[in-house]
């Protein structure tokens, strides 16, 4: 199993309150561990190409066959929220986004949709994030966020603020969901990872920033959670986000994690990115409303070094 303590043993600053590029218990000397297939809770990947990562880390954690079955309709959400290319990082890595399709077809899925509500223009933003190509080569399906009349009014019993919401349609109409955001700063939340990421499901952004972002981030778990959980850590935005200024803002992290629980998964990034679980309001949040956990010692972590 690996501590917590393993994620941060040699770091080197990368000017965000001394946030830090970690490495993995120290991966970078130690040789690749096998990556026995179905026996791990997390897959924890360093040093390939994000679709080399991906296919490693799914080796460790049962194959993407444990999450798609034949003739089902997949939903992937990446982050395309911003006008960007890929090497700002702002966006989910559009290489990781194609295998993923590439993936879910391989597994015998009959549809693979791929969406997100955007805060740029969403053909820009869907176009020069390079996720839009990606997925149509990979014969996915790429869907628009930006009309209302595809969300549908939902309601979240066991939430504490966010009652009600308005869903994507695809988040309700399809069989298997996975979230693939990309790990970067964020002003009002210090990260963004697979939790905050859902936010891009729901028509009203708004209402979580005037109503506790944390909470109403947390809440959202209470309607539901992604079948699988894969954290882009290829490029690492340290600052200035969640849209960034410029690659300045950038480092290459070379990294990947993903596992079903949700907390545990942004546990894990959010000490690659140099803070605590605990320090993070919607992390914690979510932990202490029972939809996973922040406990690290507690799960078997495969670390994989390529």
């Amino acid at each position: 199993m690996m501590k917590r303590r393993e994620f941060v043993t040699r770091s080197v600053g990368v000017g965000l309150l001394g946030a830090v590029a970690p490495m993995f218990g120290g991966l970078d000397t130690l040789a690749s561990q096998p990556a026995v297939q179905g026996n791990y809770d997390l897959a924890a990947v360093r040093g390939g190409t994000p679709p080399q990562m991906f296919d490693k880390a799914m080796e460790a954690i049962g194959g993407m066959g444990r999450f798609v079955k034949q003739g089902q309709r997949v939903l992937i959400k990446p982050n395309i929220g911003w006008d960007t290319p890929p090497e700002r990082a702002a966006n989910t890595n559009p290489d990781l986004v194609g295998r993923m399709v590439k993936a879910a077809f391989e597994a015998g899925a009959a549809d693979v949709f791929v969406f997100d509500h955007t805060c740029d223009q969403w053909d820009r933003a869907y176009r020069n994030s390079g996720i839009e190509a990606a997925v149509r080569q990979n014969g996915g399906t790429i869907v628009p966020g930006n009309n209302e009349r595809n969300y549908r009014e939902v309601s979240i019993p066991g939430a504490k603020i966010l009652k009600t919401t308005k869903v994507h349609e695809m988040v309700l109409n399809t069989d298997v969901f996975i979230n693939v955001p990309v790990l970067k700063h964020h002003g009002s939340t210090t990260v963004t990872l697979a939790i905050k990421n859902l936010m891009g499901c729901v028509w009203d952004r708004r209402f979580y920033h005037g109503n506790d972002l944390s909470q109403c981030i947390a809440d959202f778990l209470a309607f539901k959670k992604p079948d699988l959980n894969v954290i882009d850590g290829y490029r690492m935005m340290t600052r200035n986000g969640p849209r960034g200024v410029s690659v300045a803002d950038v480092v290459d992290l070379g990294a990947l994690v993903a596992g079903t629980d949700i907390v545990a998964v942004d546990s894990a990034a959010t000490l690659m990115f140099g803070s605590q679980p605990n320090e993070i309001g919607h992390i914690r949040i979510a932990e202490e409303m029972g939809f996973g956990t922040t406990n690290l010692e507690q799960l078997s972590i495969n670390r994989i070094r390529i």
